[in-house]
């Protein structure tokens, strides 16, 4: 590991002292007793950072181009500086445990969650749609209560015209997930890794698994 940098992304060089920093702000959660295998864990772990910090300066980027105020450096580029420390409104089995983590670290990488969320549109046929395949989601309490077949026509449904706004958020905020790992993929391919700050699943190193 020679190089002064963990990664590149699109020219720009990411020093490694932004993934020390992230690594102090994260303990480790499993502590091996074998040398060996607390070697491994480590080497996965520095990489585990990397990914995290890659996408928060993708998201910089990102945001830069599309000229989104308030996105600013995440903490892990200031030096001394511990990470954010913010809840994200969904789980890393949902997201997937490395942009999840990037989520909940990077303001940038929130920034531009939300702004690719407010970007969807939700045409109305599609709430709807929503709305009579997921009954079981819009029983009346009363119904609810007596334990009714929520597809039962005779069954009662709170009005769609009710519960439409919430239908449209959350239909949006799906989108806006979709959207966001498209450009990170998309993103992604302008990376090049130091070695020794793969991926933890490339199985270009011996360390390689793969696991959320």
């Amino acid at each position: 590991m020679t190089e002064e940098y963990a990664a590149q992304v699109r020219g720009r060089t990411v020093p490694k002292d932004r993934v020390d920093i992230l690594l102090e702000a994260v303990p480790a959660r499993d502590r091996e007793t074998r040398p060996e295998a607390l070697a491994r864990a480590e080497r996965q772990r520095r990489r585990w950072a990397t990914q995290i910090v890659v996408v928060d300066e993708l998201a910089q980027q990102a945001c830069a181009k599309r000229g989104l105020r308030g996105a600013g450096n995440c903490a892990t580029s200031h030096d001394g500086v511990a990470p954010d420390k913010l809840p994200i409104t969904a789980s890393p089995a949902e997201l997937g445990s490395i942009v999840a983590v990037a989520l909940a670290h990077s303001k940038a990488a929130r920034t531009l969650l939300e702004q690719l969320e407010r970007e969807q549109q939700i045409p109305e046929e599609a709430a709807y749609d929503y709305y009579d395949r997921n009954r079981d989601r819009f029983l009346t309490p009363a119904e609810l209560a007596r334990g009714a077949d929520p597809f039962h026509e005779t069954s009662d449904l709170l009005p769609y015209a009710q519960v439409r706004e919430g239908i449209i958020l959350e239909l949006r905020r799906a989108a806006g997930r979709r959207a966001f790992f498209d450009w990170l993929d998309r993103a992604r391919a302008d990376v090049v890794y130091a070695p020794g700050y793969e991926h933890p699943g490339d199985p270009s190193h011996p360390d390689h698994e793969h696991r959320h």
